[in-house]
């Protein structure tokens, strides 16, 4: 009797605590069903309601006993549309929601963000629009909401959420002022580009300020100081006696030092034109003149001699002109093994010509001919010593030496024999090719951007490339990107800049010619563009208008992702569309139509890696917290 009873509340226990566990599983699948249903995915999931949830279903994770869904991992996957109320939302123990670089637009999910259990919140890169909902998880400990279209105000109930550790708002339209979030668990903070205004709260004043900049009216530390509202007047102030003294003797001391500035200026420039004068006198009298060398047309792989009429017809003899050699050339030559190499013509450009020379059998470089320069040899001479130190990277191709005279300018540099990007995407004229496979671009691609990255950040904020394009990076045997030409866009007349190839131009470059390293990002972006699809970026014309790369692909994107964005050749190889997705995210932040919306390069080149080399990412997160990165 006493076993009968006993084993009818075992019966009784485990009715209670499995049949409800069932029934919650049930639910989530049903509610990931239906969130299924409601998009049209770029690919199919294997979301099979006849095959076990936790363990087959993509992008999803459960609790260890398999009895509840705790993580929906969707990221780049073309969901476009969104987000149906009362489908995620039902997942009442969910902890991490991750549908980044999506196309997903509306409202955000307010029934998702207020999930008791949701810990981990990754919607950054997709269009949402409207407000933060004020009711949020109070278990959240990061949200990334960053390059969105949300407006309002940063909701006061952020006070509440005692545990978070990340917030990522960068990038949107988020108007008002900055809520004092002080959260001491909180450790990343990005507010930046956004329409807030008022001073930063002194409990976020320990933040960078890369954390607030891009928000015109915000100020305070770390930024600039507030300006002080101007004080009501005092008696002494309002006195008109006093002011009419104060008054008077302001103007007579602007007057005389405005009389003096106007004197001393005067002299100043009587002394220049002297000093012009008599420097005309000289070159005249040494017979010095500068005269402008006129390339003749020839055909890319046409040989001949450096020294012939059409290339070296201003190298001089004077020692004051020798060809000087970088310390840690790979090669030992001079002046005379350059001139009697034999050419090759490999193509021409905005800045010059550029030929291959074959010193012997074994010395083999590339020597370009610049035309226009628009600097003297003195600051010449220094320049190409800076850019002879800032070429020392694996993906630079390094300067080995340089000739200058009044009337040529050579640097020569080493030969890659793997060609170049745009060769290898586009095939030589008349000369078949093999195609470039993903692992290669993907390849090419982070080479470039580590490149382009080094060069801003070791030349200065300043320093630009400024003639970013795929003739431009060359190909190591390994297929590794290097870039070249850097250095050389400063060096030529601004009157030239305006024929530099328009496909690759940021607007802000066509309007003012004003060539920045955000206006590089926009290249290189435009750069991944062509890898990716496989076209020219030049503009062509459809239907009378004018249409460029960048603009295509938008166009193509905001109707609905499909395939017909990449190149067909990349169609044949399978797993790769979240990788080319992912991609075609950062190609399209680098071509941002508004300078500060574009990352910079050293985000390029992280974005790439994690991309390129998913194990190392994950792995390093795993060892701090491996649901605090972006998943």
């Amino acid at each position: 009797m006493i076993l009968q009873f006993q084993f009818a509340a075992l019966t009784t226990l485990l009715i209670a605590n499995f049949l409800p566990v069932d029934s919650d599983l049930n639910s989530d699948t049903s509610a990931l069903l239906e969130f299924a249903a409601a998009f049209s995915l770029t690919r199919r999931l294997n979301w099979d309601p006849s095959k076990p949830i936790c363990t087959s279903w993509f992008g999803i994770t459960c609790k260890r006993d398999r009895t509840r869904v705790l993580g929906v991992h969707l990221p780049a996957f073309g969901l476009y549309g969104s987000v149906p109320a009362n489908t995620i939302g039902r997942l009442d123990s969910l902890r991490i929601l991750s549908l980044r670089s999506n196309y997903l637009k509306g409202n955000l999910p307010s029934d998702v963000l207020s999930i008791p259990s949701l810990q981990f919140l990754y919607l950054q890169n997709n269009n949402f629009s409207g407000g933060i909902p004020p009711s949020l998880s109070p278990q959240l400990r990061v949200i990334d909401l960053s390059f969105n279209s949300l407006t309002g105000y940063i909701p006061s109930s952020i006070l509440n959420l005692k545990r978070l550790y990340v917030l990522k708002l960068q990038f949107n339209s988020i108007s008002g002022g900055v809520p004092d979030l002080d959260i001491p668990s909180l450790k990343h903070l990005n507010l930046s580009y956004n329409s807030l205004n008022g001073s930063i709260p002194p409990s976020l004043q320990k933040f960078p300020i890369t954390s607030f900049i891009g928000n015109a009216h915000l100020c305070s530390s770390p930024l600039n100081s507030c300006s002080s509202p101007s004080s009501s007047p005092t008696p002494e102030s309002s006195s008109p006696t006093i002011s009419g003294r104060q008054s008077a003797a302001s103007s007579r001391e602007l007057n005389s030092e405005s009389i003096i500035a106007i004197a001393v200026g005067g002299a100043s420039l009587l002394i220049l034109l002297v000093l012009a004068c008599v420097f005309c006198c000289m070159k005249k009298k040494n017979g010095v003149h500068a005269n402008v060398i006129k390339v003749k047309t020839s055909n890319c792989g046409k040989s001949e001699n450096l020294k012939s009429e059409d290339f070296g017809s201003g190298v001089q003899g004077a020692e004051e002109n020798r060809l000087v050699v970088f310390e840690g050339s790979l090669f030992s030559f001079d002046l005379e093994d350059l001139l009697r190499a034999s050419a090759e013509i490999l193509g021409k450009g905005t800045c010059g010509t550029t030929y291959k020379a074959v010193l012997d059998e074994a010395t083999t470089v590339a020597v370009k001919r610049l035309k226009q320069v628009g600097v003297g040899k003195k600051a010449f001479d220094g320049y190409m010593e800076f850019v002879s130190r800032l070429g020392r990277h694996p993906n630079v191709v390094p300067l080995f030496a340089y000739y200058c005279s009044n009337d040529e300018k050579l640097l020569v540099y080493e030969y890659m024999p793997a060609s170049s990007l745009s060769a290898a995407l586009h095939g030589d004229e008349g000369v078949g090719r093999t195609p470039l496979d993903w692992d290669s671009r993907l390849n090419i691609s982070l080479g470039a951007a580590r490149g382009i990255a080094h060069i801003h950040s070791e030349g200065g904020a300043k320093f630009i490339h400024g003639n970013i394009k795929s003739s431009n990076i060359l190909l190591r045997g390994g297929l590794d990107g290097c870039v070249s030409d850097f250095g050389v866009s400063p060096l030529i007349n601004s009157t030239y800049i305006k024929h530099q190839v328009p496909g690759y131009r940021a607007p802000e470059v066509i309007e003012t010619r004003n060539v920045t390293q955000k206006s590089d990002v926009y290249s290189f972006g435009v750069l991944m563009l062509e890898i990716l699809t496989g076209k020219f970026p030049l503009p062509y014309s459809r239907s009378d208008d004018v249409v460029d790369l960048p603009r295509w692909v938008r166009s193509v994107v905001s109707e609905e992702w499909t395939a017909e964005v990449f190149d067909v050749e990349l169609m044949k190889y399978e797993n790769i569309e979240e990788e080319l997705v992912q991609m075609l995210q950062i190609a399209l932040s680098c071509v941002a139509k508004v300078p500060d919306m574009r990352p910079t390069m050293d985000e390029v080149v992280r974005m790439i890696e994690r991309i390129r080399h998913p194990e190392v990412w994950n792995g390093a997160s795993s060892e701090k917290d491996s649901n605090l990165n972006t998943p």
